[in-house]
């Protein structure tokens, strides 16, 4: 019978390689597109095979993006994915992302910068501006540092006492608990030369602007941008960047230093960024004089270097800006997309894409963005009037095509091929939405069923075929007795992992994907939905079931309950109280997963997951011990050590494949022996552990054992941890002397 596992793990790392959500729209191209989604297919994406799984209340609106990191060792909980909200109402939720059921039903974790009356959000009356409202805490998208396991978020607070005053903080916190790290919080402050508030310098007024824009991580600094409230008072464009580690400030950037106006608000788009360390922004309404050779930067598209502080090294304006100012269709309602070179050619290799409130469409050379020409925009690569409705947010791009939804306007696709874009679009939704429009962000296998997901105001999640967008797949409306978003917050975006599609709203989190009842995991790591061909998994959510312990050979069939998986059955080694193990059969190849459980009277359940090639997982036994034996074939314990310089077995599975294929379901030979054909190295407290033979455990159907000598450790307790093909495990504790 597989060894149970218990909760409580040493130390955070990823369990298996799974797509994470990181950063506004996956990435700092900011080109809305998720190409590693199997999981959710044109097929599988309708109304009767897909809809809303569970939701969480949240206190406040929800503005940014969710973020999602797999495999996070959530404080006293053990490991889960975990996806990531912020709410206006200045709180940061770690929430399950697979399930809300049994003791996901809570946060994970929960944390509030607000206490009491003395220090609260602030009223959207406050500012004299109803763009965010009832109240502003958390407005944009946070960013996850997943190498040191730090989520970077910045709250607005109202700081009551004898005087009020108003203040932004820049947050560090640890992924698995919520809690401030080493440095954190900084209060946001700032100041530049310039005579845009008629002395010498310009200083930043907490008071008179929102963090807008999502945070940008480059390079080891976190930027955070910065938008006036409305069109109010004496304002400018900020960028201020602190060093990740250390939350200093180390670099300031205004884009308005001697004039007024040009704010970064982008409708909540964050920041893009190159390989070469360049920013990408785009200014609302402002003052304009680079064209005679000053310093001011309003309603315009900026490339920024951080190569010796932020500094302006590019710039382009529409030929109609001031116009543009006057009847406010700022350019800065929107952010760019950066475009992968098999959109250009080789006079324009590096495209962007953008647009504003005016309705046109401009692709940009990165290299050579065009500056400001009078009477046109012919000095640019393209520059379509009148293409789409007003843009609030970003375009997508995905297989040489740009996905724009503009205010009162079709969702339109345009193609784009060496650095050309064609003026009509290619196809378009059949409804129009109205203001605000939406926001598209794309999942795709590769170059294969590429979907187009959006949310609106009507409220609705719809899903579109990217080759057709006439094509609707789904909308939550479609069954909204079930699936049904509920309520919408303007400009906002879902994101797309691992199956699931995650959307904020104004009161909860939701969560939508392939309907199913059961849940699957590695039956050593509890991992879930992430398994390996030949791999030990428990399905959970499985009834009153009962399965005997199984012989050889594991039968695939027991009293008519068969689950098949990808069309094979599996072999069945165990089933009670709710939960069957079962072994992944070999034959399985990496990809999506589908799973029916079905007995005689007909279909039980099915649930849907990720087959990788490998998905370690590390057998533990009570309180987070790993399960390992000593070199006398002692199981290792605290009063049970082993000696430094010897050799310990652990016992796992999801090692992948071996250089003698054992059949599914039939154990594996001492002779000869079934070697693991992947790299797979070891740590023991983070020394590495010499990996004497790793492969699978003879005698023994779907288990691997991995013997590894121990270093020479002081007396203790260490956490063992093996990496397969570059996949970590998880980590147990074992005791040497």
């Amino acid at each position: 019978m597989i060894l149970r596992r218990l909760a409580l793990f040493a130390f955070s790392f990823p369990l298996a390689a799974q797509f994470n959500v990181l950063t506004y729209q996956y990435d700092n191209t900011r080109a809305g597109q998720n190409l590693n989604e199997v999981l959710l297919t044109k097929t599988n994406v309708n109304s009767n095979q897909f809809g809303k799984l569970f939701s969480y209340p949240v206190d406040g609106y929800i503005y940014g993006q969710p973020l999602y990191l797999g495999g996070v060792n959530i404080a006293g909980k053990g490991f889960h994915n975990v996806v990531f909200v912020a709410t206006e109402h200045d709180s940061v939720y770690a929430l399950d992302a697979d399930s809300n059921s049994g003791a996901n039903a809570d946060p994970l974790w929960v944390v509030h910068f607000t206490k009491g009356a003395a220090l609260t959000t602030v009223p959207a009356s406050d500012v004299n501006c109803g763009q965010i409202e009832p109240e502003i805490g958390i407005t944009s998208t946070p960013v996850i540092d997943p190498a040191s396991g730090t989520i970077y978020v910045v709250a607005m607070r109202k700081v009551i006492g004898i005087t009020t005053t108003y203040e932004h903080q820049l947050h560090a916190l640890d992924v698995t608990s919520g809690a401030e790290k080493s440095g954190s919080p900084v209060i946001v402050l700032a100041s530049v030369p310039g005579m845009g508030e008629g002395g010498s310098t310009l200083t930043f007024v907490p008071k008179n602007y929102k963090q807008r824009p999502g945070l940008l991580l480059l390079n080891g600094v976190v930027y955070t941008a910065w938008s006036s409230h409305c069109d109010i008072g004496r304002y400018h464009g900020w960028l201020v960047g602190y060093d990740a580690k250390s939350l200093q400030q180390v670099a300031v950037y205004n884009n308005t230093v001697n004039g007024n106006m040009g704010s970064f608000w982008a409708s909540g788009a964050a920041p893009a960024a190159d390989s070469n360390g360049d920013i990408f922004m785009v200014a609302g309404n402002g003052a304009f004089d680079a064209q005679t050779g000053g310093a001011d930067l309003g309603e315009s598209f900026t490339r920024i270097s951080t190569a010796n502080g932020l500094q302006t090294q590019d710039y382009f304006t529409p030929f109609n800006v001031n116009d543009l100012n006057s009847r406010d269709l700022d350019v800065g309602s929107a952010g760019v997309v950066l475009l992968g070179d098999e959109a250009g050619n080789s006079s324009h290799p590096h495209l962007m894409a953008g647009g504003g409130k005016e309705g046109r469409i401009y692709l940009l050379d990165r290299d050579n963005l065009g500056k400001w020409q009078a009477g046109s925009d012919s000095q640019i690569v393209g520059s379509i009037p009148g293409a789409i409705g007003g843009l609030f947010g970003n375009p997508a791009y995905y297989s040489k095509t740009l996905y724009f939804c503009g205010a009162g306007d079709n969702l339109k696709a345009f193609a784009v091929s060496n650095a050309s874009l064609t003026s009509t679009p290619s196809s378009k939704s059949q409804a129009s939405f109205g203001f605000p429009g939406c926001v598209p962000t794309i999942s795709a296998s590769g170059g294969s069923n590429g979907i187009v997901w959006v949310l609106e105001s009507s409220p609705a999640l719809h899903a579109y075929d990217a080759s057709n967008l006439a094509n609707e797949l789904y909308n939550s409306n479609q069954k909204s007795a079930r699936d049904a978003l509920g309520s919408y917050v303007k400009f906002s975006v879902p994101a797309v992992a691992n199956g699931k599609v995650y959307a904020g709203t104004q009161n909860a989190l939701l969560a939508y994907g392939l309907l199913g009842s059961l849940s699957i995991t590695n039956a050593a790591s509890g991992q879930a939905n992430i398994v390996a061909p030949g791999s030990l998994v428990t399905v959970y959510g499985t009834g009153t079931i009962n399965i005997p312990p199984a012989r050889f050979p594991i039968p695939t069939n027991v009293g008519g309950v068969t689950m098949s998986i990808n069309n094979t059955n599996a072999p069945l080694l165990f089933g009670s109280s709710s939960q069957i193990n079962a072994q992944i059969p070999f034959e399985i190849a990496p990809g999506a997963g589908a799973l029916t459980l079905s007995s005689s009277s007909g279909v039980v359940g099915t649930t849907n997951f990720l087959v990788q090639a490998v998905a370690p997982g590390l057998f533990l036994l009570g309180k987070g011990r790993a399960a390992v034996l000593n070199a006398d074939y002692s199981a290792n314990f605290a009063n049970n050590p082993a000696s430094a310089g010897s050799f310990v077995s652990a016992y796992m599975t999801g090692l992948g494949p071996v250089d003698n294929p054992v059949p599914t379901g039939m154990p594996a030979s001492a002779d000869p022996l079934s070697r693991v054909t992947s790299l797979v190295s070891a740590t023991i407290g983070a020394q590495t552990a010499t990996v004497l033979f790793a492969g699978l455990a003879p005698g023994y159907a779907g288990l691997y054992v991995v013997i590894v000598a121990v270093p020479q450790l002081t007396p203790g307790d260490y956490p063992l941890q093996v990496t397969v093909a570059g996949i970590a495990s998880n980590t147990g504790t074992i005791s040497v002397r």
